[in-house]
């Protein structure tokens, strides 16, 4: 061991193999800066320059990009309101009102600062437990797996905001949402309407863009002021060092929590940041201000993003078996490079895992310091009004979608589910819930009939089940006394909602919440009369979980209707403090923005159609120059198809391009 310690640090101190992880780094956070794109398409982009390369310098690559783009990624969450990846989706709640109230600096510095201290405790990690992790790894099965999903479904009552019914008529729709397609069990399809594109179910990154990017960018468009009102973006960067350094328990907790999610293999990146965010108000006792702007709301997904890679590393490696999606793109590069994952990485060759587990503790460093250099000139960005930056955010969430399928129908579908995202906002209903119920539905339910196959249901009194389970209810039983709003502070069961400091007043508007409330409770029916023409391998989950999930849809309508008495507070039927009509301009011309760009697309293509539009919006919504808005949008489609062309990508097409050729990228 002493001999393959030795070696690694050799290869992780040669210049060559220093001057390809910083190639690595200056990919991975330009990859993660792009909103939507993540490990898989950084992955996928360097995949091709690796063939035939030395493996130690493949690896420091490819390993450099893995740190860094959960640091990467917090730009947009933070700056724009977007999240960068599905492993910054979190990180919104309270990074993005930081940033508007003009603590951006503060917000970037605590989150870089945590991501490097996750990012260097998931490699020591990986450094320590990469011979005894192994039975550790296979002491999990799909018994125990399942209930670890169980258990990062139990947040939702942290995530369920001021109502614990629509909190669970939420988490039940994305749970639905996520059983479309092809059952596990069975391969029949489900709740597919006939499309073929659903047969492969709802991609994650248009589930995670539709609900959170699309609905802030519509909130930013309408307003049309700056992100952030205050200047001085320039302070607080101490003060954010500061506070990840007084929070330093927060940080260890989520890194370690982060670790060994990453470690289980399909739990994934698209809950660590949730489990996470939900774990932080469960210990916060002190002050709590999430969902407003509490810095604890940035440091633990952050941390835990981080050290989520240390603990993917470790299935993958040693098993061959991928921890994330991103993982499963860097076992594809490993085979290129003639590497084997397995026992061979832990005995002949264990000097190659010791590079791989170092190089990414220096690459997490070295991430975060480049962005702290360069958080200064992007931090700037939020005192631009919104107008001139929406074009650019709607070109880099389309292309984002777009990345899913490569279909038109991607950017329709995310249209639709912006639609959903901006409704579920606006009446209060906890969109956090819903995308840990989809992320969470695919592995819940394969790892239930998994369970129920080799075990039967004398599962649940196995030993890991049972602790896992009381895990869960002791994390249930916290998130009763104590839940967080994605609009507002954490909040009792019950009360007022509370807006700068007033209570506001039971709405009015009591139709449209019924009509919404009514069409969700019509997709819960319809997912329980499908499930029902399944058979039973193929329908009892999600038949079960419509049968869980429709009665407090229809609480929800009953409440409603029936309204509260005069003078009395009713957390059911609050108006949220996202939305007051009287105060803003109405959504629905940003809305008809995004559906003309869509149109337009169908068509005319992408890439015309989006000429077209950022010359029309800029032009005037946003009142600019002609020759400003040439620049602009020469600038900006210029980049897109420059990008494009490096990920051999064809953008989708319209009408126009079935009736005549059109050289590339028009075509």
């Amino acid at each position: 061991m002493i001999e393959s310690l030795g070696t690694a640090l050799a290869n992780l101190l040669t210049v060559e193999h220093l001057a390809y992880m910083m190639l690595g780094v200056a990919v991975g956070l330009m990859v993660g800066i792009l909103p939507g794109l993540g490990g898989i398409a950084g992955m996928a982009l360097l995949i091709p320059f690796i063939h035939g390369m030395d493996p130690v310098s493949a690896l420091a690559m490819l390993v450099g990009l893995v740190a860094v783009i959960p640091t990467g990624d917090t730009f947009t969450s933070v700056l724009m309101g977007i999240p960068g990846s599905s492993a910054s989706q979190a990180t919104v709640l309270d990074g993005f009102p930081m940033a508007r109230r003009g603590e951006a600096a503060r917000a970037l510095s605590a989150a870089f600062s945590a991501s490097l201290l996750g990012g260097v405790f998931g490699a020591v990690t990986l450094t320590g437990f990469v011979v005894i992790a192994k039975p550790v790894i296979l002491a999990f099965s799909t018994a125990e797996l399942f209930m670890l999903a169980i258990l990062g479904l139990s947040v939702v009552g942290v995530l369920a905001g001021r109502s614990i019914p629509r909190g669970i008529a939420a988490c039940g729709l994305g749970l639905l949402v996520g059983a479309i397609g092809a059952a596990p069990a069975t391969g029949e399809m489900r709740l597919t309407l006939g499309v073929e594109y659903l047969q492969d179910g709802v991609p994650l990154v248009i589930v995670g863009l539709g609900l959170f990017a699309i609905p802030e960018l519509v909130d930013l468009m309408r307003r049309a002021r700056p992100i952030a009102g205050d200047a001085r973006l320039g302070s607080g960067w101490l003060a954010g060092l500061g506070d990840t350094l007084r929070h330093w328990f927060l940080v260890i907790r989520c890194s370690a929590l982060g670790t060994i999610i990453g470690a289980i293999p399909g739990l994934g990146g698209g809950v660590v940041d949730w489990i996470a965010y939900g774990h932080a108000v469960q210990s916060t006792r002190k002050d709590p201000q999430f969902g407003q702007g509490d810095v604890r709301g940035v440091i633990a997904p952050e941390s835990a993003n981080n050290a989520l890679q240390g603990g993917a590393l470790m299935p993958t490696l040693l098993f061959g078996i991928p921890g994330s999606g991103s993982m499963a793109v860097f076992l594809g590069g490993m085979a290129l490079i003639g590497l084997q994952p397995g026992p061979s990485l832990v005995s002949t060759e264990l000097h190659l895992t010791y590079t791989i587990a170092w190089t990414l503790a220096l690459a997490s460093v070295i991430g975060a310091g480049i962005c702290f250099l360069l958080a200064a000139p992007i931090a700037r960005l939020t005192l631009v009004p919104f107008h001139y930056v929406a074009p650019a955010m709607i070109m880099a969430i389309s292309f984002a979608a777009f990345q899913a399928r490569r279909s038109l129908i991607d950017l329709a579908l995310l249209f639709a589910i912006g639609m959903l995202g901006i409704y579920m906002r606006r009446f209060g209903w906890a969109r956090p819930a819903f995308l840990v119920g989809f992320v969470l539905a695919s592995q819940s339910e394969t790892y239930l009939y998994q369970a129920v196959q080799f075990y039967g249901w004398g599962f649940v009194t196995r030993p890991g089940v049972v602790i896992i389970c009381i895990l869960a209810a002791i994390s249930i039983w916290t998130a009763t006394r104590q839940r967080v709003s994605e609009d507002g502070a954490i909040s009792p069961s019950a009360g007022k909602t509370k807006t700068e400091g007033r209570s506001i007043p039971y709405p009015a508007n009591r139709l449209p919440q019924i009509a919404f409330t009514a069409l969700v409770l019509a997709f819960i029916a319809y997912a329980l009369y499908d499930a029902n023409r399944q058979s039973l391998l193929g329908g009892v989950f999600p038949g079960g979980m419509a049968a869980v999930t429709l009665p407090f849809a229809a609480y929800l309508i009953w409440a409603l209707w029936k309204g509260p008495r005069e003078g009395s507070a009713n957390a059911d039927l609050e108006q949220t403090a996202a939305y007051d009509p009287a105060s803003v301009p109405s959504a629905w011309p940003s809305v008809a923005w995004l559906g003309s760009l869509l149109v337009m697309t169908a068509l005319l293509g992408f890439i015309i159609a989006l000429t077209l539009f950022m010359l029309a919006y800029l032009l005037l919504r946003a009142r600019t120059g002609p020759l400003a808005a040439v620049i602009y949008t020469v600038l900006a489609v210029g980049f897109l198809a420059t990008l494009g062309y490096f990920l051999v990508l064809d953008f989708p097409a319209g009408l126009l391009q079935s009736h005549y050729r059109l050289p590339w990228p028009l075509r």
